[in-house]
């Protein structure tokens, strides 16, 4: 798996009520809600009109999802609001300690003493992310601050 292959979009599919069914590129599949978003932010307005919505797609090489006019959500955030709808906590935690230290994940695994492979399968939601794992992140941080 490549370092971004977990965020890349390989299929969108509208599912109703602001929703989309998201295939990643690692072929997991999440539903995510964007009505918040879609309510709340100025350059998201137009997708209120649930046909304009409807009109979802895969940005290319799968960065994003985009629809007509130019307006666009990144697949990293989706991943992460994705996620976290869908009950993961965990891996949304060790996505954010990751992107907060802009640690790749080669980085993050020799940071944790962990396996490439498995660090991908927290990354990407595949496998959940252990207790101890999360905290030694915490550790790891804190080991980080003492020495600078």
């Amino acid at each position: 798996m490549s370092e971004n292959n977990a965020i890349r979009i390989a299929k969108v599919k509208y599912t109703g009520d602001y929703t989309l069914r998201l295939q990643w590129a690692n072929e997991k599949e999440l539903t995510v809600d964007l009505r918040e978003p879609v309510f709340r932010l100025k350059g998201l307005r137009p997708l209120r009109d649930t046909a304009a919505f409807a009109l979802a797609g895969a940005g290319e090489g799968g960065h994003s999802v985009v629809w007509p006019g130019a307006i666009d959500m990144g697949a990293a955030r989706l991943l992460e609001m994705a996620l976290e709808q869908n009950g993961r906590a965990d891996a949304v935690e060790f996505i954010r300690w990751r992107w907060k230290h802009g640690l790749s994940l080669t980085d993050a695994a020799e940071a944790l003493g962990l396996s490439r492979r498995q660090v991908a399968y927290y990354a990407s939601g595949e496998h959940a992310v252990p207790r101890t794992v999360l905290l030694a992140c915490k550790g790891w941080e804190v080991e980080r601050q003492a020495a600078a």
